[in-house]
């Protein structure tokens, strides 16, 4: 086996895994009313049926108090069992495994209810909790006993207890949120009470033939949060309290410091739970940016942990397992971790999905079924939209032609697998090129399309996925040589001088500036280096494992310039826009709004901002100001009578969006 690490069993003692990976907690949107449960238990059956060893449902509150958000899931009465028995049926119909993750958002919580060991308010939310009484703590104990007693009853294998990610248990361990003066607060024996106490009562009322995770935070990355001594020594005290496994949290939600965005190197945390190895003797879990086997096998070879975990890698593949236990990682379609799809939309309470899996979430409505009549359909463009839309068809059965006139398959993805930390764009790109093989699709590339050979081809359908054609700008100098384009910098290579300025402050200008600042080989790649920029301490020498950042000093200087006023960035995606600011802040790249564009010449950018003139000293200026659809063909063929389908930027170019453009060709393909 190619893997025998990774898919050895893991004897828990009253059950055996058949194998090392763990399909981590995240928060779908279904979770939290009763009749989205039936799709819910969709999505964990196909992936119990694609051989994860062991599942944890998204957060579940312990009671009202706790809930995410108002009216979120809980499981705190009998007539909630119903519901949850529907997950657990159709995972153990696959021969799966799941468990409950017990999850009290504390001073998270985003409705006024909320509770935390003291009244200090939560930087992320605009409600300032209550701080709980000693009876209050007393209570809540109890809540989390009376939550795992229903999973039992509800057919669940185990619960995980959300002890990490600033959430009510990590609040009542840290000395920063935890004011307390009782037995429940003061040294960090006492403020480690609280959780030790929930899972040694939760052992006592649930017996030993059932698993507790406790989800540790072993890094904190906020200050005020534990020191090292204080992490092992409540890992030892839950151990012995009766928990099955340990599992790693990394981060509270309001640290400065990145933890799951695709800038994280794979694995940059894995280092954090080697440590904890020998302290305890139950199996402990690494995770976050663990997305391939590889990758997982080299962290369970190296003796850095027992098992690992994956959340999104799931959302992307629901295969995975299986594809890696038969050595076909190469079909493995691989998290990017991009959030534009799952974390994004449960911060926007909608539905998660994935932006390589439209599919995640909307198991029983995206469905791809096979054709009941097989028809000849060519698809124009092989970005995105046009690889997605082309293998579904295949995979229906449909006989099809890609046509792009590149040499290569990718579109736009080969000019964003080149930014800084979007190099898993490589993997997509990997992924496409084997599943267009194995459904059958012709692939022509270095191939122009026209209106003349797709209607001598003989087609019953056309679908134009040609993308955008970047916007120019205009002012006196714009036409000079030195102004380019994005496509100038990414697509041609063209050089560019030490002093820049970007027009436009969207995503793709965002990306431009982050190509130009950074020194090659990107930082992304390589954890050292990754964690000396963002100021995490791998001695664990400082609370919360934080110590002062040292980015490298920037390629170049560059401005980054937008029309609009305000903050620029301010648009981009919530889970990792703030991401990319600090990036460029760290890199001294200067960030302006409401700017004028005058003209260019040999002094540099003439700009104004509130009607005041500056000159910008820079030796190119880069356009990204936004794209048109490229949807000439498609004008052109709809008069002739051929069934037309538009679909990606040649639809809507407004802001590239490989997210909206994969499900729409996913979508358009099924329909076809």
């Amino acid at each position: 086996m190619k893997y025998p690490n990774l898919f050895a069993p893991l004897d828990l003692g009253h059950l055996t895994l058949p194998n090392r990976i763990l399909m981590g907690s995240m928060h779908t949107g279904l979770e939290d009313k009763a009749r989205d449960y039936d799709k819910l238990a969709a999505y964990f059956a196909e992936r119990a049926r694609g051989g994860v060893g062991l599942m944890v449902t998204g957060g579940i509150a312990p009671s009202i108090e706790g809930w995410l958000k108002p009216f979120g899931g809980r499981l705190t009465l009998p007539w909630h069992k119903p519901r949850h028995r529907k997950l657990t049926r159709a995972v153990h119909a696959e021969g799966g495994r799941i468990c409950l993750q017990i999850l009290h958002a504390g001073r998270y919580g985003y409705h006024p209810l909320s509770v935390a060991p003291s009244r200090i308010k939560s930087p992320i939310t605009p409600f300032t909790p209550r701080a709980l009484s000693a009876r209050g703590v007393e209570r809540t104990i109890g809540d989390f006993v009376h939550c795992a007693k229903l999973a039992r009853e509800a057919g669940y294998d185990g619960v995980e207890v959300m002890g990490s990610e600033g959430y009510l248990i990590n609040e009542f361990i840290a000395a920063r949120t935890n004011r307390r003066t009782d037995a429940w607060g003061g040294d960090a024996a006492r403020r480690m009470r609280f959780p030790v106490e929930i899972v040694r009562r939760t052992r006592e009322a649930v017996g030993r033939d059932f698993i507790i995770i406790y989800r540790l935070s072993m890094l904190d990355l906020v200050e005020g949060g534990q020191d090292w001594d204080e992490v092992a020594t409540l890992a030892r005290a839950i151990e012995a309290a009766g928990a099955s496994i340990i599992n790693t949290g990394i981060g509270w939600h309001e640290a400065r410091v990145p933890t799951i965005v695709t800038s994280v190197p794979r694995a940059g945390f894995a280092w954090v739970t080697h440590r904890l190895k020998g302290e305890v003797a139950i199996p402990l879990v690494a995770t976050n940016r663990i997305n391939m086997p590889d990758v997982a096998e080299r962290i369970l070879a190296g003796g850095e942990a027992d098992m690992v975990s994956m959340a999104r890698p799931l959302l992307a593949d629901p295969a995975w397992a299986n594809k890696a236990k038969a050595g076909r990682s190469e079909r493995i379609n691989t998290c990017i971790a991009c959030n534009q799809a799952c974390l994004d939309h449960v911060f926007q309470n909608r539905r998660a999905s994935c932006l390589v899996n439209p599919r995640a979430c909307h198991e029983t409505e995206l469905k791809i079924e096979t054709a009941v009549v097989r028809k000849r359909i060519a698809v124009v463009g092989a970005g995105p939209a046009g690889m997605a839309c082309a293998a579904t068809l295949g995979e229906r059965g449909h006989a099809v032609t890609l046509i792009d006139q590149a040499g290569e398959i990718g579109g736009q993805f080969n000019y964003a697998k080149q930014i800084p930390g979007k190099e898993e764009f490589r993997e997509t790109l990997r992924y496409f090129r084997h599943r267009l093989q194995d459904v059958g699709v012709d692939v022509r590339l270095g191939q122009a399309a026209d209106a003349a050979s797709l209607r001598a081809g003989g087609y019953d359908e056309v679908v134009i996925a040609t993308g955008i054609t970047p916007r120019r700008v205009s002012f006196p100098g714009s036409d000079d040589p030195r102004v380019l384009g994005y496509l100038d910098v990414l697509a041609r290579h063209h050089p560019v001088g030490e002093r820049v300025a970007i027009i436009g402050a969207g995503g793709i200008g965002f990306d431009v500036a982050e190509f130009l600042v950074e020194h090659v080989p990107s930082p992304t790649t390589d954890v050292d280096r990754w964690t000396r920029e963002w100021g995490v301490d791998k001695q664990l020498r400082q609370r919360g494992g934080l110590q002062p950042p040292a980015p490298e000093a920037p390629a170049r200087q560059v401005w980054l310039l937008q029309r609009s006023e305000g903050r620029p960035g301010a648009r981009l995606n919530k889970t990792t826009g703030w991401v990319h600011r600090a990036t460029l802040k760290a890199k001294r790249v200067t960030m302006l709004g409401k700017v004028g564009y005058e003209r260019f010449d040999d002094s540099g950018l003439h700009i104004t901002i509130d009607g005041k003139p500056q000159v910008l000293p820079v030796d190119h200026v880069v356009v990204c100001a936004g794209q048109e659809p490229n949807r000439g063909l498609a004008d052109e063929l709809s008069p002739t009578g051929m069934k037309v389908h538009v679909i990606g930027g040649a639809d809507v170019a407004a802001e590239l969006d490989a997210r909206r453009a994969i499900a729409q060709g996913t979508r358009v393909a099924s329909e076809i």
